[in-house]
């Protein structure tokens, strides 16, 4: 029997943000296409060389992507939007694709040739915090084939010496991610299917013996034509060309592992990390005679893995049948390489495995597993000792927290009154106009801003000087939000690196890196915390710089936090307890937060929730816990207020109408959301939910680089009045305006706030 290793895919920013660089450039007119691509050919061509030193037999190809995989399939596909104004029988070309991204403007520089248009809807992918750009499928789409992307990876990796398993985003996943206008997306299928039976013969052509299809809906509830859809897809594909590895991950097949078992497939992929239970059924399900893939190192988190116990596990399996060893998912969402980090200490360091180690690990098992324990003795008795000393490490208990939760009561979490009398306490406290404008927290991090940060942080500039500079930025933000005739104002986020990481510095029980970036979409990479111990607020976070903004205007200023949940999903969460009692841990430290920004004088305080629907798990049934829970933490953060404090919370880049009941149950005063790329599609769930609090509907794409005008942030206004009354709407962004530019910014929120006054002057005609 034998046993190799297998990446499913490797992070594609590149060690230092590479790819990052190269595109942002790009954008900015700075680089030609050619070196772009050049720059990803680069990274492409190190990372294969990478993966092959480090042990790796089968090297994925098609894995790279310029932004998203999931568009970069429907672009394969033809599944072009009629509004990017491509002829009949037009492929799409790079400036067509970045607009399906980002948006456009029209322009010679970063616009459209067809001038401006949207970008596509973004939104989470799965339960991570990876953003794909949604798939579209109109009445008028004819699929036709595009660019074949892996077809040209796979000749690219193999002129260079490279023999590569390509990856392909499996036919039914792509149908159920895909947004329908007027018609089922499984309408679709046999087109899809033409275009994939294509792909594969050509892909066989050229030589691949094996390609790597990634179905990962197959670990979530299938409905009927779900289930069909893969009967039919895989007759046709299995026989189609190369061999198939079908991929599953980020949870169990559990009802639906019949259906994997009896397709006509090569091999199968499972995820023992998020599901270990579901090893003994997939083995006795799955024939001898197909290959099985087990991810055995956790793609998605980087801890160390106890690679004794898997031995344990691996051991009688490997003496049965041939096995692939691999990580439980593609390793996009992990950062690359733990050799980089100079900022760890040696302690924290030793619990930890990036893409690199964890491609080690999995090359100490197939060695473990073929020549036995003996011939690597050495490096399992040092793993053995990592995960023990993680295990009694002392820095990981804090008693005064745990007898702090033990201390909670059930009116912690509760309000002083209900929503109705609380809002007229606040239309008293905070006299704001009908159709209050504000945004959502961050402004733009200039060059300056970032260079003052990096001269700060390598001790170029002193801790006074750096303050100072940030008390200009403040200020002068304050100043041109008043000239902007904004209603609530924010004091713009300047001494904040990221949103989750700025908190995460300042709590106990994290840790962080220096080059531990992941990719959240396209160009946007974030340094998840490490939350390795027990959580506690030290001192204050953000109370000395709401205390000067506001000290600079009459108007409202918000506070400005970032809640539990989100701060749990967006770091990489210590796995030896669960995961709500870390949650209620951080709850409680931005209770004290909260409290000490009310007592200061704050009037509004938002605690931003932007990862409340992600964390939601794949399986309908595990929903109920995990939303007790995750409301439970976020009324725990707020609920000490009075009812004079106006409490908002924003939410992004989700499907929300099938949990508005639990949003309902934050009891929040005001929530923002993202509703400009769906033309204010979700805000019909929050109608028929009759949900009772103040919503601001985002009417201003800020992922996009194209600036919407003051009579299409009317016409959303327009449509969300027609689901929600005119008392309960705000007016803002969609989001933090951080990764824009001033430029962008200053005529946006000028047209948003001209269109405020338009709504509020036509609301006051017709009364």
């Amino acid at each position: 029997m034998t046993v190799s290793v297998a990446s499913l895919g490797f992070p594609r920013i590149g060690p230092r943000r590479e790819l990052k660089f190269a595109l942002e450039k790009f954008w900015a007119g700075t680089i030609s296409q050619d070196e772009l691509e050049e720059a990803a050919q680069g990274l492409r061509t190190a990372t294969w060389a990478r993966q092959k030193a480090l042990g790796v037999d089968w090297l994925p190809s098609n894995d790279f992507s310029l932004y998203d995989h999931v568009l970069d399939t429907s672009v394969m596909l033809g599944a072009i939007p009629a509004r990017y104004g491509l002829a009949s029988g037009q492929a799409a070309g790079l400036e067509t694709y970045f607009a399906m991204a980002r948006g456009a403007t029209g322009g010679a520089t970063c616009g459209h040739a067809h001038g401006s248009v949207t970008a596509g809807e973004m939104t989470k992918w799965f339960d991570t915090n990876y953003h794909f750009i949604v798939p579209e499928i109109e009445p008028e789409t004819r699929l036709q084939l595009g660019h074949i992307k892996p077809l040209e990876d796979y000749l690219e990796a193999k002129a260079q010496g490279f023999e590569t398993r390509p990856v392909i985003l499996g036919p039914v996943t792509w149908l159920s991610l895909a947004k329908e206008y007027g018609s089922d997306p499984f309408d679709l299928l046999e087109e899809v299917l033409a275009l994939y039976v294509t792909v594969l013969a050509r892909l066989e052509e050229a030589g691949a013996e094996w390609v790597q299809i990634d179905e990962p809906i197959l670990v979530t509830d299938l409905t009927d034509r779900q289930r069909r859809a893969f009967t039919r897809a895989y007759a046709k594909l299995g026989r189609a060309g190369p061999k198939i590895m079908l991929a599953t991950y980020f949870g169990g097949l559990e009802n639906n592992l019949s259906l994997a078992a009896s397709l006509p497939v090569a091999g199968l992929h499972i995820d023992l990390a998020r599901a270990p239970e579901q090893l003994d059924a997939v083995v006795k399900a799955v024939p001898q005679n197909r290959l099985l893939s087990l991810g055995v190192v956790d793609g998605r988190n980087i801890w160390r893995a106890d690679l004794a116990a898997l031995l344990d596990r691996l051991e009688p399996l490997a003496a049965q049948r041939d096995l692939v060893l691999a990580p439980s998912c593609s390793l996009l969402h992990v950062p690359v390489d733990l050799q980089l980090e100079s900022r760890l200490d040696d302690e924290l360091k030793q619990w930890l495995a990036f893409a690199v180690q964890k491609i080690e690990e999995l090359d100490l098992l197939r060695r473990a597993l073929a020549n036995g324990r003996k011939s690597v003795a050495a490096e399992l008795a040092a793993s053995a000792r990592a995960t023990e000393a993680r295990k009694t490490a002392a820095r990981i208990h804090d008693r005064t927290v745990s007898e702090r939760i033990a201390a909670l009561t059930p009116d912690m979490r509760e309000r002083r009154a209900g929503h109705a009398e609380r809002v007229k306490t606040q239309s008293k406290v905070l006299n704001l106009p009908l159709f209050p404008t504000t945004t959502i927290g961050s402004f733009p991090q200039t060059g300056a801003v970032r260079k003052a940060r990096a001269e700060y942080n390598r001790g170029v500039l002193d801790s006074k000087s750096y303050d100072a500079f940030l008390h200009q930025e403040t200020e002068r933000a304050i100043r041109w939000q008043e000239e902007a005739g904004l209603d609530m104002l924010v004091h713009g986020e300047f001494e904040r690196n990221d949103m989750v990481q700025y908190f995460g510095e300042k709590l106990a029980g994290f840790a962080f890196t220096v080059n531990g970036w992941v990719q959240s979409y396209g160009s946007r990479c974030v340094r998840p915390p490490i939350l390795y111990g027990d959580v506690s607020r030290p001192e204050p976070m953000t109370v000395h710089w709401w205390r000067y903004a506001q000290g600079l205007t009459d108007k409202p200023v918000k506070g400005m936090l970032t809640g539990p949940v989100t701060i749990l999903n967006w770091s990489f969460v210590r796995d030896d307890q669960p995961r709500e009692a870390s949650c209620r841990q951080i709850a409680l430290a931005i209770r004290d937060e909260v409290l000490d920004l009310e007592a200061a004088g704050c009037k509004a305080i938002q605690i931003d929730e932007a990862a409340l629907r992600e964390g939601l798990p794949l399986r309908e049934r595990d929903w109920p816990a995990y939303l007790d829970w995750a409301v439970d933490c976020f009324r725990l953060a707020a609920a000490g207020v009075g009812n004079q404090t106006q409490i908002h919370t924003h939410m992004c880049y989700s499907e929300f109408n099938d949990i508005l009941p639990s949003i309902g149950a934050m009891d929040t005063d005001v929530i923002s959301i993202e509703t400009a790329r769906s033309q204010m599609e979700l805000l019909a769930g929050f109608a028929s939910y009759r949900y009772p609090s103040a919503i601001g509907p985002g009417i201003y794409d800020i992922h996009s680089a194209r600036v919407p005008s003051k009579d299409e942030m009317v016409a959303l206004m327009r449509l969300a009045q027609k689901h929600l009354r005119p008392e309960q709407l705000w007016v803002n962004p969609d989001c933090g305006l951080k990764t824009r530019g001033w430029d962008e910014v200053k005529p946006a929120i000028a047209a948003m706030v001209s269109a405020a006054r338009t709504l509020r002057a036509e609301t006051n005609t017709e009364a």
